[in-house]
């Protein structure tokens, strides 16, 4: 008699009997089902962090640029008509990067970031770009900006070194409420002033230096081919000093051509490193000795230092790229003091002179003595 769990005859093979059932698909439990979800959610959030603007503008270091090196092969300063000399060592001037404002809107990733970060600020965006500021007009007053900090740089550096340079001083309007309104005219030359030849921008300046707010000048001017008199009664500067009350255009005749080649970086702020690289390329003193001197500040023809935006984004991005040193406007000092990075020291400069003496010092060693930032 038979088992009942055999058959009778041979046992198939397996390879001839019939096909596997297909395996049972996976049953789908509640927590794939969550962490699918936890992971669509998640793209989702990471997508708007990236995407959606912010109502904010976020301010970082930005590059820095040796203004004794070259650019894509390209001397970033170049000189035609006077002799030039090699330096050993580095004159980098300062950027910041920005987003927040027309056609770079800040990410809310990008806000997160500037706020956790040392080195980035990161202010309501109408507080850093007017509402109805369009990208075009920001590009075209950095670029004018840019631009006349390169031929103010020129013309201190230049006259640092004792050259003289010319200038027609030509009137570009005049100040509203001033003496000099409705008296002056767009397109006047200033030729004289209490009869004292006026062949250049720095006589000017100093001829005001001599004269106390609220005395009347007498302006010789050229109008239509025709000297006039204009009697104006001057008024007082922020900083206490006389002016006449008007825009000056000056057209300067430079005894040296001087290039500079730098794209994508506007404003004023690069105005003293540019003039130390001409200054620098202009002598036979390896001013900076093999240091690496970071810097910025606004360059006027008299050579004053002016302040700058973004000083501390300015001092991150220096040490980031290697300066030992850094050139601050002194009256950018208040924002410097306890935002130093470590590894950098910072001088005080008022006047191209001044920064000049430093870039001397530095190179030589003997920087001990100079004036830094300090509270109060």
């Amino acid at each position: 008699m038979l088992d009942d769990h055999t058959q009778d005859g041979p046992v198939p093979h397996p390879a001839a009997s019939q096909a596997d059932p297909p395996e049972e698909a996976p049953r789908v439990t509640p927590r794939a089902v969550i962490l699918s979800l936890g992971m669509l959610v998640t793209s989702a959030l990471a997508a708007v962090l990236v995407v959606v603007p912010a109502p904010y503008a976020v301010t970082s270091p930005g590059p820095t640029r040796d203004v004794l090196g070259e650019v894509d092969g390209t001397p970033l300063i170049a000189v035609d008509g006077a002799t030039t000399y090699p330096s050993t060592g580095e004159l980098r001037l300062t950027t910041i990067s920005s987003t927040g404002g027309p056609g770079y809107p800040s990410s809310v990733l990008d806000t997160l970031r500037g706020w956790v970060s040392s080195t980035s600020v990161v202010l309501p965006r109408e507080q850093v770009y007017p509402p109805a500021t369009t990208q075009d007009e920001i590009d075209e007053t950095n670029t004018e900006e840019m631009v006349s900090s390169q031929e103010n740089a020129t013309v201190a550096a230049l006259t640092e070194l004792g050259y003289d340079v010319p200038a027609t001083l030509v009137v570009a309007g005049t100040v509203e409420g001033s003496g000099a309104q409705g008296l002056l005219e767009e397109a006047d030359v200033l030729t004289q002033m209490d009869g004292v030849d006026l062949p250049d921008y720095q006589t000017l300046i100093g001829a005001l230096a001599d004269v106390t707010p609220g005395d009347t000048v007498t302006l010789t001017v050229q109008r239509e081919g025709q000297a006039r008199d204009v009697e104006v009664v001057t008024g007082e500067r922020e900083d206490g000093g006389a002016q006449i009350g008007v825009f000056i255009d000056p057209q300067f005749d430079m005894p040296v051509d001087v290039t500079i080649n730098i794209d994508g970086i506007g404003g004023p702020s690069a105005g003293t490193m540019f003039a130390l690289g001409i200054v620098d390329l202009l002598t036979p003193e390896d001013e900076a000795g093999g240091e690496v001197i970071a810097g910025t500040g606004t360059m006027d023809v008299s050579g004053a230092v002016g302040p700058i935006g973004g000083i501390r984004q300015k001092l991150a991005g220096a040490q980031r790229d290697g300066a030992a040193w850094f050139l601050a406007p002194a009256d950018n000092c208040a924002e410097v003091v306890d935002h130093v990075p470590d590894g950098l020291r910072v001088v005080s400069v008022q006047t191209l002179h001044e920064a000049r003496e430093a870039v001397v010092a530095i190179g030589a060693g003997t920087a001990d003595d100079l004036p830094t930032c300090t509270a109060g």
